[in-house]
């Protein structure tokens, strides 16, 4: 039988189960700030993953101009800082 330490095993049945996508959910928003910049974070109402979709909701008018003009980088940052494909597709709300 082989061996396993407590955080390989914890990786692998999360990555086997339908945690992921929560797991995912909050490492997004723990990036957040680092992948786009303290303004667009700060500005940043909501931010979800839901099947491969990132969903970003801002009140701020021009912000969200910005984030619908840069949503092929947004999809590249975030799955280069997760080491996969992590979402497809952008929804700015």
């Amino acid at each position: 039988m082989g061996e396993y330490n407590f955080g390989d095993a914890m990786k692998s049945m999360i990555s086997k189960s339908n945690l992921r996508n929560g797991v995912r959910a909050v490492q997004i928003e723990e990036v957040w700030e680092k992948l786009m910049g303290k303004t667009i974070a700060e500005y940043t109402d909501k931010i979800k993953i839901v099947n491969q979709t990132l969903f970003v909701s801002t009140n701020v008018g021009p912000l969200k101009n910005e984030l619908m003009y840069q949503k092929p980088q947004i999809i590249q940052r975030i799955n280069e800082a997760f080491g996969e494909k992590v979402i497809g597709f952008v929804v700015i709300e």
